[in-house]
């Protein structure tokens, strides 16, 4: 997997002077069934391999959610610091004596308000941070820009690195943020998906879709930039040629309800099943992930199909391209995503069984190539000490 920042800002090799093992602070907002949260998960199983000792500060808590129970998977108890409301003084101090208990070598920011609590207490503290940009940064407006300029400021004062998941969204952060290029380094996230082949047979009995029939999928945050309503128009437009059509829809999200209504004349054309952990099992089912996002930074979701053997057909937005290779491990449609596009190629898919074959093999050798996770930790572990060695160096 290539790991590096652009060739402009390489990603440094860790110093001679590296320790065995770091412990790094991981701050978050919230634990729920984000994709932020989820890659987490991933990095905390896969830390120990680079030598990194984490722990999760959870912002905000809240109930049991899935992302809580695959920190302790890994071998990661998560502390909630119950931070409600608006960022105040004393979360500020809490976070301070948080990070003073727990004596990290570096803290991890993730998230807006985590890169600004997190990042002013540890730097009062003196511990080196750094702030990973999960999305493509938009200009808001109004009061969501007056928060953005604050969240900006924090991370240009307090953050020695600012890691992004693309080179799109390196491009996208710098156009907003600038005199910041040289601390911006850009890191693809990777996943360790243990596949089952033929575990997929069960979900489908599961879910009352037949063997014979032809089903494509989703497995993202029911959100509007990832296009679940395009998806459900290109069915429309498909299943009268391809009578055994269907479109499985995992995730959940504010959109469910008015997903449900869009898709509802459709009838069982459209099976929605929520959350689900079995994601290796969801994606052997599938003939087919479909993707036809507006607006995506570094979709997980692309990789676990790559992962599963799956052939992709997604929009060339964002960092979608520095993932799937056109026309040799999936097929892209220019943006902005059109139904009438993805219909017409969804269709060429699902007519040529020896097409999406050959796209699912090259897509396995691509993710085993490159997006697994020891590689992403590894990076990430260099990154650390660089930091480490300058801030040894300054003080």
């Amino acid at each position: 997997m290539s790991v590096s920042a652009p060739s402009s800002h390489p990603a440094p090799s860790a110093p001679k002077t590296a320790r065995a093992e770091l412990d790094v602070l991981a701050v978050v907002d919230q634990l729920s069934l984000g994709g932020a949260e989820m890659l987490l998960c991933q990095f905390a199983a896969a830390a120990p391999t680079a030598g990194i000792r984490l722990r999760v500060a959870n912002l905000t808590g809240g109930g049991e959610v899935p992302a809580e129970t695959r920190l302790r998977e890994a071998g990661v108890e998560p502390v909630s610091l119950e931070m409600r409301g608006r960022p105040r003084i004393h979360h500020l101090q809490a976070m301070r004596r948080h990070i003073r208990a727990v004596q990290p070598d570096i803290v991890h920011t993730h998230l807006g308000t985590s890169d600004l609590i997190g990042g002013v207490a540890a730097r009062s503290l003196g511990v080196p941070t750094v702030s990973t940009i999960h999305a493509i940064m938009q200009q808001p407006t109004g009061a969501a820009g007056a928060k953005n300029a604050v969240f900006a400021l924090s991370q240009r004062w307090c953050a020695a690195r600012v890691i992004v998941v693309s080179d799109s969204a390196r491009r996208a952060y710098l156009n907003q943020r600038k005199g910041m290029e040289g601390r911006v380094v850009r890191i693809y996230n990777g996943i360790d998906l243990e596949t089952v082949p033929r575990s997929g047979a069960a979900v489908r009995r599961e879910l009352g879709i037949r063997s014979d029939d032809l089903l494509v999928g989703m497995v993202s945050a029911l959100r509007p930039e990832k296009g679940h309503d395009i998806a459900i128009e290109v069915i429309a437009k498909l299943r009268t040629r391809f009578p055994h059509l269907r479109l499985l829809i995992v995730g959940q999200g504010p959109r469910a309800s008015e997903l449900a209504r869009l898709a509802a004349p459709l009838g069982d054309s459209v099976v929605f099943a929520g959350y689900r952990p079995d994601v290796s099992a969801v994606f052997d089912a599938l003939d087919v992930c479909i993707h036809p996002s507006r607006l995506d930074a570094f979709p997980t979701t692309l990789i676990e199909a790559l992962a599963g053997s799956v052939p992709v057909l997604a929009t060339a937005v964002g960092g979608i391209p520095e993932i799937i290779d056109e026309g040799r491990t999936g097929v892209l449609v220019a943006a902005p995503p059109s139904p009438n596009e993805f219909a017409h190629e969804l269709g060429l898919l699902l007519a040529d069984p020896m097409r999406r074959s050959a796209l699912a093999v090259a897509g396995r050798h691509a993710y085993l190539q490159r997006f697994t996770a020891r590689p992403w930790v590894q990076s990430t572990r260099a990154l650390y000490d660089a930091i480490l060695e300058e801030h040894r160096r300054q003080a």
